[in-house]
Formats: C-alpha cells, sequence, structure tokens
C-alpha cells in the first residue's frame, strides 16, 4: 500500500479521534453521557508491511456493575426522601408548642379545675365551654390536616404511576431503536444507550426496579415484585385506582396483557419515589389518624359517661358533653353477596390504633377478624341478635355475605372529624352529683362539684388502652413521629452518603475529566499533523521520482 493511503488512513483515525475528544469535552455537563474513546487497531494486508491504521469502534465507557449498583443506592435514597419529606410535616405539626394540642386539653382541664372550686359560677362555666370548643376544634383541624395529607398523597401517586408509564414506554422505545441501528450499521448507538440507561435511572428514582439484559442487547425491567414493566418492545402501565376496601385509598393498579388492572398490595413497592410514599401512608400518616381519633373517642366517650352521670345547674340529668364520630365499616366493591356491616363504640378503653379486615368464612355466622397492626386473628361468632364484639367495637352483621367476602373495619380513622361540644350553655354543664344523695359538706342536687371533680380525675386517669392518660398518650404520639422522623433522617444521610460514592466511583470510570479530555485533544492534533506529514513527505518523494524521468 502506497505512503498516501497510509498516511490518509492516519489522518482518518485521527480526525475520529479529535471529533471524538470534542464530542466528550462538549457533553461534559451532560446528565447521563458517558465518555467514549477511539479504539484504534493496525491494518495489514497479506504482506509483511502494515498498511495503515483503523477505527475498530468508537467505545462508550460504561460499567454496567457500577451503574447497577448505583441506580438500586439511588432509588433507596429517593424512597427515603419522598418518606422524610412527608414524616417531617406530621412531626412539625404534633410538636409545635404554640399550635399542639397538649396546651389546649392542659386548658381544658385547668377551667375544669376552677370550675371545681366555684360548681355554679357562670364565668367558670363559660371558661369551660370555651377551652372544650377551642380543644375539639384543634382535634379537628389536626384530622383535617392530616385528611389533606392523604389526598394530596393520592395525587402525588397518580403522577408517579403516569411519569413511571412515560419512562417504561421511551425504554421499550429504545429497545426497538437501538436492535435496528445495530442490525443496520453493525456499529453500537453510543447516543442511544445514553439515553436509555439515562432513563433506567431515573425510573429507577420513581420505583424499585430490577433490570435483566436480554440476549445483550435488550433491557427487560421488572418491578419488585416480578411482575414486568418493561419487556423487549412493550411496556405495561402501572394505574393509581381507588382501593376496593377503601375508596378514598389511592392504590397502584398493573394492567396486564390481557388489559385487566390488578391491585398491588403496597408493601410490593419498597423503592423509589413510589415506595417511599407508600411506606409514609402504611406506617406514619394511618397510625398517626388513628391514635388521633382514638384519643378523640376514649377522651369524648370518657367524658360524656362521666358527664351524664351528674346534673346540671337546672337540676336535669347531664347529656352528652361532646359529639363523637363512630367507627367505619366499608364493604371491599369486589365482594360476591349482599352483606354489610354496621359498628358502633362499646368499651373505649379496649380500642387500639389499628385497622381491621374482617372476612366471611364458609360457615355462616362465623367470620375472620385481622388486626392489620400486627396480622393477629381474631374468631367471630354472631349471636342470635347477629352481633359481635372485636376490640371495643359492637359489630352489627346483616345481608347474606359470601365467603371470601371482606369488609375494612377501621375504628377510630374518623372520629375525630365531627368532635366538637354538645351543649351550647354553661348552665347545662353536670359539674354536681346526683340529686339523689348528699355530699361530704351535706349539700344536695345541682350546687356541688363532685361530678367536676370526677371530670377533673379524667385528665390523670390511664383510659386508653388502660395503660395511659390521654395527655400521656398524646406525649407518646408525639414522641413515636418524633423518633421516626430523627430515624428516617439519619438513614437518609447514611445513605445519602453511600449513593454519592457510589456516583463519584461511576464518573470516574464513565463522566468526562476535562484535563485528560484537553490532553487528548492536544495528542490529537499533533498525532493529525504527523499524518499531515506522512502525505507531504510522499508528495516530496513522488516530485523527486518524476523529475528523474
Amino acid at each position: 500500500m502506497s505512503i498516501f493511503s497510509i498516511g490518509l488512513s492516519g489522518l482518518s483515525a485521527a480526525q475520529t479521534a479529535l471529533s471524538t475528544t470534542s464530542n466528550n469535552l462538549s457533553n461534559v455537563y451532560t446528565e447521563g453521557y458517558n465518555r467514549q474513546l477511539p479504539i484504534l487497531g493496525e491494518s495489514y494486508s497479506n504482506g509483511s508491511t502494515g498498511t495503515g491504521v483503523s477505527v475498530d469502534e468508537v467505545q462508550r465507557q460504561f460499567n454496567s456493575y457500577v451503574t447497577e449498583q448505583y441506580n438500586d443506592a439511588n432509588s433507596q435514597t429517593s424512597a427515603l426522601e419522598s418518606y422524610q419529606s412527608q414524616v417531617s410535616q406530621i412531626d412539625n405539626l404534633l410538636a409545635d408548642s404554640d399550635a399542639g394540642l397538649a396546651p389546649l386539653m392542659q386548658d381544658f382541664f385547668s377551667s375544669l379545675d376552677d370550675l371545681s372550686g366555684a360548681a355554679s359560677d357562670p364565668a367558670a362555666r363559660e371558661g369551660v365551654l370555651g377551652s372544650a370548643s377551642s380543644m375539639a376544634a384543634q382535634f379537628r383541624s389536626f384530622d383535617s390536616y392530616l385528611g389533606d395529607m392523604r389526598s394530596s398523597l393520592n395525587g402525588q401517586l397518580e403522577g408517579a404511576a403516569t411519569d413511571i408509564n412515560n419512562t417504561a414506554t421511551q425504554i421499550a422505545s429504545l429497545n426497538d431503536q437501538i436492535t435496528q441501528a445495530r442490525a443496520k450499521s453493525g456499529e453500537e448507538p453510543n447516543t442511544l444507550l445514553d439515553k436509555r440507561d439515562k432513563l433506567v435511572s431515573d425510573l429507577n428514582e420513581l420505583v424499585g426496579a430490577d433490570l435483566n439484559v436480554q440476549d445483550g442487547d435488550s433491557y427487560n425491567i421488572n418491578l419488585e415484585n416480578g411482575q414486568p414493566l418493561v419487556s423487549g418492545t412493550r411496556s405495561y402501565d402501572l394505574e393509581a385506582v381507588s382501593s376496593s376496601e377503601d375508596p378514598s385509598r389511592t392504590v397502584i393498579g398493573y394492567r396486564d396483557a390481557a388489559g385487566n388492572v390488578n391491585q398491588i398490595d403496597d408493601s410490593a413497592f419498597e423503592n423509589g419515589e413510589l415506595g417511599g410514599l407508600l411506606s409514609f401512608r402504611s406506617e406514619t400518616l394511618d397510625n398517626v389518624q388513628n391514635q388521633l381519633g382514638r384519643m378523640t373517642a376514649v377522651l369524648g366517650s370518657e367524658f360524656n359517661a362521666v358527664h351524664e352521670d351528674g346534673v346540671d345547674l337546672n337540676g336535669d340529668d347531664g347529656e352528652a358533653f361532646f359529639n363523637v364520630g363512630s367507627p367505619r365499616v366499608m364493604s371491599n366493591s369486589e365482594n360476591d353477596g349482599t352483606g354489610g356491616i354496621t359498628a358502633e363504640y362499646d368499651d373505649v378503653n379496649q380500642l387500639t390504633s389499628s385497622d381491621y379486615r374482617i372476612t366471611a368464612t364458609e360457615d355462616d355466622g362465623v367470620y375472620q377478624a385481622e388486626r392489620l397492626s400486627d396480622g393477629k386473628t381474631t374468631t367471630l361468632t354472631l349471636d342470635g341478635d347477629e352481633k359481635a364484639s372485636l376490640d371495643g367495637v359492637s359489630l352489627t352483621f346483616s345481608g347474606d355475605a359470601q365467603e371470601g367476602d371482606t369488609f375494612m373495619l377501621q375504628p377510630t380513622r374518623t372520629a375525630a372529624q365531627d368532635f366538637e361540644v354538645a351543649i351550647s350553655e354553661g348552665s347545662e354543664i353536670a359539674a354536681s352529683s346526683s340529686a339523689d344523695g348528699d355530699d361530704s359538706n351535706g349539700d344536695v342536687g345541682s350546687g356541688n362539684n363532685e361530678n367536676a371533680l370526677a371530670l377533673l380525675d379524667l385528665q390523670s386517669e390511664k383510659i386508653v388502652g388502660g395503660t395511659s392518660s390521654v395527655s400521656d398518650a398524646y406525649a407518646s404520639l408525639v414522641n413515636d413521629v418524633g423518633n421516626t422522623t430523627n430515624i428516617t433522617q439519619v438513614n437518609l444521610d447514611a445513605q445519602s452518603g453511600l449513593t454519592e460514592q457510589l456516583r463519584e466511583y461511576q464518573q470516574s470510570e464513565s463522566g468526562v475529566n476535562l484535563d485528560e479530555e484537553y490532553a487528548n485533544l492536544v495528542r490529537y492534533q499533533q498525532y493529525y499533523q504527523a499524518n499531515a506529514r506522512v502525505i507531504d513527505v510522499g508528495s516530496q518523494v513522488l516530485d523527486s521520482v518524476l523529475q528523474l524521468r
């Protein structure tokens, strides 16, 4: 081969190297870009002398193992970030020393203390009504805030599902484009590969995903529960749908190949933004709202019971002081039978902060109740009035339930929604003992303070589960949420550090180093100039030969 051809091959290789380096430099700040490297090889024929240089490929510097580790770590970080952003809002709400419930409950019982010292004083009675109304309003406000968080979370789940579907669709499309590009040119479509890997990283921020490479070519991606999200050139959609057990609760459904949408249990999602949101709801939001409702139901019911034992300033028997919500039972929309359940509070001291799933068995009049907080099951056998009791709740069954039909019992979830003072006049406060008996001072009827003292005693009585007072239960709730917030933050800090380390490791292999690329630019420029000189020398030799003639 002539010296001209050899020089031209060198010029071509140098141009490719310069073009590759220039592309690296221009994409130094492009997210998801992987540095490219020209791989040169010796060109030769059957003879012993080489025939120049060839560009074997422009290789993408990509480490699939490191990238997979980074994506997994980033997915966990995203879940913790979502969880932390939500739980910190509840922590700030409950722990606020000015707007919290603790000072208002203290004010309420302080007003009762004032009333016990002056049972007939209209000002003291109005003070009790005012502090009770403020406390009840704060219970409702907290419940409303948590309800708004629940609605907002439903919207975030819908948005996450849409983003996941769009990303999965793009990955499936790139699978097809990459396959066609390789078949057409026989070269690696590095730009398309970068785009696909960037989308996989984005997907892991949204939801935990397992990547499998089929035949070294196509990406197949499964959810954490094994269901396919991307299979070759096809993607499968997630849908945010209303839960069949609780219509107010948005859950994630999976649309299978037949077009059916099957609801996925929240526990199937652990990582990514989606996993963080679902974990927060099941572990913290549900629990906090249930505990708030439990305190409301216990305080209201116990206070009403004592209040109804007394007499008011008019000599009339005391009536309910507070309006308290009722337990909520919902029939699964997929039930086959016509059965239904209604519920009311029985012994509020036995209430828990858990929800329950009640399932009809094959035996008529027998149901299985699962306490969702710990999985404990209880067999419910109906009495002659079609009733049964479960952890402080009286249940009444109706209709004809079929085997496998389920019902969701939420004993305390909505108890605080309508919590308010039921009486409107201070004279209606039953501060006195029953008119049938004498108190220790010999006073009879509506003027003594015995019932006011009994109401005041509720402040320290262990009426919540028989283990704590209402104030102690609230303090425990604040402490639990605070601990959860702190632990989540610690875990987030640690996970973020690990993710950053993996990112730096990935960039050390795949990222663009400006100093290195600048050095390559100078080196390849000299390489180009040297090959140009080869051609120049060849031209001079040719001229010399021609001059010999």
